[in-house]
């Protein structure tokens, strides 16, 4: 029983971390639009793992790495900032004459990201965002009430594993539900897609590197 609980709410521990859309949701859509289901679940991929490496962090009490990262926030946040400026120039600007896939489907699409860039990139806008590591401390403290008992390395692992599960079913469910659309839409509303995201994401970079500038005033 107490596995039961810790597997559930590890799982939707993930899950609901990954959902708000914001910066990475958004860039998942995009690719998925433009390089189809297995590049949009990447990205996705790299945010889970971002997610799970603060699960681990806060799961086992990993007070050092905190404190380490926590000492870091400043340069992490204008490197995020940074990285959503500039991911949203991208995708304003992408040719979208480029976003085809090669016939019979068995070479990547032309101008798409390597796989592995494209797993790094979301790793680390997700682990620039040093405060998620505190809404994971909560929300494992509140796993562990539920639980009733000492939690031991064996349930913490468990967990953590769990909420690594939870963020990449939400990523594929995310990307797998966009791909269904993603041959069926035109260049014109590609670009249209291209000019809203490209804003957006634009927008949430120039909101953190704002924040960080009031945090420094």
């Amino acid at each position: 029983m107490h596995d039961l609980i810790l597997i559930v709410g590890g799982l939707i521990i993930g899950f609901i971390v990954a959902a708000p859309i914001g910066p990475v949701n958004l860039i998942c859509i995009r690719r998925t639009l433009a390089y189809g289901s297995v590049n949009g679940f990447l990205s996705g991929l790299g945010a889970a793992l971002g997610d799970g490496i603060f699960a681990s962090i806060s799961g086992f009490g990993l007070t050092a790495i905190a404190q380490l990262i926590e000492g870091y926030s400043i340069p992490l946040k204008l490197g995020g900032g940074l990285m959503l400026l500039g991911f949203g120039v991208h995708i304003f600007q992408s040719d979208v004459s480029l976003l085809r896939e090669s016939e019979g489907g068995s070479n990547r699409p032309m101008g798409s990201p390597s796989l592995l860039g494209t797993i790094a990139s979301t790793l680390v806008l997700t682990l620039a965002n040093p405060a998620t590591l505190f809404g994971f401390a909560a929300l494992f403290a509140g796993l562990g009430s539920l639980v009733g008992r000492d939690v031991s390395f064996l349930d913490t692992a468990i967990a953590v594993i769990s909420v690594f599960g939870g963020s990449t079913l939400w990523w594929f469910t995310l990307t797998a539900t966009v791909g269904i659309f993603h041959r069926h839409i035109e260049p014109r509303v590609m670009r249209n897609i291209n000019h809203a995201f490209g804003v957006a994401v634009t927008t949430l970079g120039a909101v953190v590197l704002g924040d960080l500038a009031w945090q420094l005033l």
